[in-house]
């Protein structure tokens, strides 16, 4: 029997498929169809909030379009004229497709053919009445931004109208050690934010929660300043989209992690607010 859907369990292997799986997302309100570029669970980054289970440092392994299509062909069918909400009990207000959102077991932005995959995404969900009454996402760490494959293809997500959904969860590079174990430099995460807004929508999402030193009074007041800068530079971020811990870490550092209060949450959105920006918060 299927699983009930639920914003506290995201299993990418709840539809028996590689590449497509359902969620339910907080930051979307309702179902969102995952696409998976990372099934071998590799990823650049290392990040200690992590659900993917046997997390790899690695890219993404070659892509199978023509079992992509077939896969999302058929998932579409099936959420559209199938019996899918009834199967996976998924209450009655959520029984809309909210966006198709590339995500999954690592970062998506290391596949090879990244565009062809994208454009491939958009021209079923369009061909099929999905798009463009739905968002279509991509949800990156934006580490590989300089590159001319990831660049296209964020050109090519552009003209589906979809968005990026750009991982910021630290402003510094101490922070972004500890949280994400990555040695990205910040003129880097300045230059990488810089070309996506002027290549597609972009929206900065942030993990917020409790580990040694992350979201201390320091940390909280550098991310401020970063956003101040970022306005002052002319970057265009559509949205910050707060949100905290829902499901357990898979990852050694699990232990020392602790959801943030929504007192914390409101706080911090409250201080972004003033700076001028449109703020969402998934507590």
């Amino acid at each position: 029997m299927p699983k009930t859907l639920s914003t506290n369990d995201h299993d990418r292997n709840i539809a028996g498929l590689r590449y497509v799986y359902p969620v339910i997302s907080r930051r979307s309100g309702g179902l969102s169809i995952g696409i998976n570029f990372n099934p071998n669970n590799a990823c650049n980054w290392h990040c200690v909030y992590c659900q993917v289970p046997g997390l790899q440092r690695g890219n993404a392994p070659e892509m199978d379009f023509d079992l992509l299509e077939r896969e999302l062909r058929s998932f579409l069918n099936q959420v559209l004229n199938g019996d899918f909400y009834q199967r996976f009990n998924v209450p009655e207000p959520q029984r809309v497709i909210k966006d198709i959102a590339i995500s999954g077991n690592g970062e998506p932005t290391s596949l090879k053919n990244l565009d062809k995959a994208i454009k491939l995404i958009g021209d079923i969900a369009s061909q099929v009445g999905v798009f463009p009454g739905s968002r279509y996402v991509l949800i990156s760490n934006g580490s590989l931004i300089n590159q001319a494959g990831v660049q296209q293809g964020l050109e090519t997500l552009a003209r589906y109208n979809g968005e990026l959904w750009f991982k910021v969860d630290s402003a510094t590079e101490s922070g972004r050690k500890l949280i994400n174990r990555t040695g990205q430099s910040q003129q880097k995460l300045l230059e990488h934010l810089q070309i996506a807004a002027k290549l597609c929508r972009t929206k900065i999402q942030t993990c917020v929660f409790s580990y040694r030193f992350a979201w201390s009074d320091q940390e909280k007041q550098a991310y401020l300043s970063l956003l101040k800068q970022l306005r002052q530079m002319g970057i265009d971020i559509e949205q910050v989209m707060l949100y905290s811990l829902a499901r357990p870490s898979l990852q050694a550092e699990a232990v020392e992690l602790a959801k943030a209060s929504a007192a914390t949450m409101d706080a911090l959105a409250a201080d972004v607010k003033a700076l001028g920006y449109n703020v969402s918060v998934s507590y």
